[in-house]
């Protein structure tokens, strides 16, 4: 009698003599149990998703299992024929009476295990110093939507993070000061300003319609990239009054164009819901266009924000993100998930090459000027905004939401990336550059530092054609390890996971805990798509 046994035991043992002989006549009785296993541990696990029922058979789904489960993944019961023969026991009848179960297909997710690693760590790490209530990191291929890690962290009652909720899918917000680059963007667009125009900001204080509004410093007169650059709420909230007061629907219009008013239409299940106000909503009044200026009196979700931070990166072209890459029953394609645009273009190029530069500048000599690095470069916007401020106790416990929008490398991006920390301990920090600027940075530093640009390194003037020559051995020695195969046995299960899935493998895991043995030996030339099954 055996127990918890793997599959592939299972199938070893039902070869042998007699066993093989099924049920009726070899005597081999198996009751089968399906178990979630995540050889990556807790890492993107609300994003992957599960499918639960109840005592009372209702379901629960969420994530990419949620959604894809019913279709894809779940496959066909089989079923037997048994005789009741006592104290509980069932004796099967007649093999031809039984029917196999049929496998689900095969769901390839888009999901980079590598980055996903990087990702989690580095948003667990801030989350940890800042003591902050949670908080999510997404990243996405600039080109192709697809969605390359995605981590939702919350924390416990008693202060462990783990994935609590899919923040970046679902969670509506106030942006902040995120925000300001598309209200920009509608402005310029419209030539109600050109970057140059002059924007008085004061001493950092002023009213609009009887409400105050406040920035961190006093700019005075300042251009209008300047006021991105230093992310002024006078500044943006002054553009955006005076540009379209006597006729709002204007800059609502751009904001649908941009399909920013309606969900993204995501197969995960549980998409938050944006709120945009226009006039005649119970949301307006002629405080709305000032509040929205600079991200507030509006709801986003982060992944909306970053799906529009990636068309600015995408040089216009707004993507829907991507999840899942394709659907397979072994090697053969059931489905492929292809990039689906949705708008094409989104401003004019001098408007997108006038943000553009803007965006860099913010790093480099704006609000996000603690993130600039001589050796990679970044572009993005740093927001920070209040959060429950409508409560009695806020101004003795004020709360904030930190974030980073942007992409990487500045010019050519080949990533996107925001990160959202809510409610960080203000006794630490509570501004978007210092708690959710450095996870970007950690990221888009890690993502270098593993990934060589070859083809941006040859295209720069080599006086020295050694230096050149040299490159090119070094880069050919860096990437000869992912044509051959490594010794990941000692490794835990996930290091190796992530290890070979990095190197464009497929890998099946079967067992939990440390791996002891590789189906493919180490030293052996790999291919790209090769599947290799570990064992514990």
């Amino acid at each position: 009698l055996a127990r918890n046994i793997g599959y592939s035991d299972y199938a070893r043992m039902r070869n042998f003599p007699m066993l093989n002989l099924g049920a009726f006549k070899g005597g081999l009785i198996v009751e089968q149990t399906t178990k979630r296993e995540h050889p990556m541990g807790g890492i993107a696990q609300r994003s992957i998703g599960y499918e639960r029922f109840d005592e009372d058979g209702n379901v629960t789904r969420a994530g990419i299992d949620g959604a894809f489960g019913v279709k894809y993944l779940r496959g066909v019961d089989g079923h037997r024929l048994k005789q009741k023969i006592g104290n509980g026991q069932w004796k099967p009848l007649k093999d031809y009476n039984e029917v196999e179960p049929q496998d689900g297909y095969d769901v390839y997710s888009t999901i980079d295990a590598n980055i996903q690693d990087i990702a989690h760590h580095s948003l667990l790490q801030q989350l940890e110093y800042y003591e902050a209530d949670h908080g999510c990191v997404v990243v996405m291929e600039v080109k192709t939507g697809e969605i390359r890690a995605i981590s939702n962290l919350g924390r416990s009652e008693s202060g462990y993070y783990y994935e609590r909720l899919n923040y970046a899918v679902g969670e509506a917000i106030e942006p902040g000061s995120t925000f300001k680059t598309v209200a920009l963007i509608s402005a310029l667009e419209d030539k109600v300003v050109d970057t140059s125009t002059m924007v008085n900001t004061g001493m950092g204080y002023k009213q609009f319609y009887g409400r105050g509004i406040y920035d961190t410093h006093g700019h005075g007169r300042i251009s209008v990239a300047r006021a991105l650059e230093v992310s002024s709420n006078i500044g943006l909230a002054t553009i955006i009054d005076e540009g379209y007061s006597k006729n709002p629907k204007q800059f609502i219009q751009h904001l649908k164009d941009w399909k920013l008013s309606e969900p993204l239409g995501l197969p995960i299940i549980g998409e938050g819901k944006p709120v945009i106000p226009e006039p005649g909503d119970k949301l307006w009044s002629r405080n709305a266009l000032p509040s929205m200026a600079y991200g507030y009196n509006l709801k986003l979700t982060p992944l909306q924000i970053l799906t529009f931070y990636n068309g600015i990166a995408n040089n216009g072209e707004i993507i829907k993100p991507r999840f899942i890459r394709e659907v397979r029953e072994f090697d053969k394609v059931i489905e492929s998930f292809n990039k689906k645009v949705i708008n094409p273009k989104i401003c004019s190029d001098k408007t997108l090459s006038e943000i553009q530069e803007i965006l860099k500048n913010i790093v480099v000599r704006g609000t996000g000027n603690s993130l600039y690095s001589e050796n990679f470069s970044m572009a993005g916007k740093t927001g920070t905004a209040q959060t429950e401020y409508w409560m009695k106790d806020w101004k003795e416990n004020r709360r904030y939401v930190s974030s980073f929008a942007g992409y990487f490398p500045a010019d050519n991006p080949k990533y996107s990336c925001i990160v959202v920390v809510h409610k960080p301990s203000t006794k630490k920090g509570y501004y978007g550059a210092d708690v959710s600027g450095p996870v970007f940075k950690r990221i888009a530093q890690k993502i270098f530092t593993d990934t060589p640009i070859y083809d941006e390194v040859k295209t720069l003037e080599v006086k020295n054609a050694s230096i050149e020559n040299e490159y090119q051995e070094y880069y050919t020695a860096v990437n000869t390890y992912k044509t051959i195969m490594p010794d990941v046995t000692g490794l835990p299960a996930m290091d190796a996971v992530s290890l070979l899935e990095n190197m464009g493998l497929k890998v099946k895991f079967n067992g939990v805990g440390v791996v002891k043995k590789q189906s493919v030996e180490k030293g052996v030339r790999i291919k790209p798509n090769q599947t290799v099954e570990l064992e514990s």
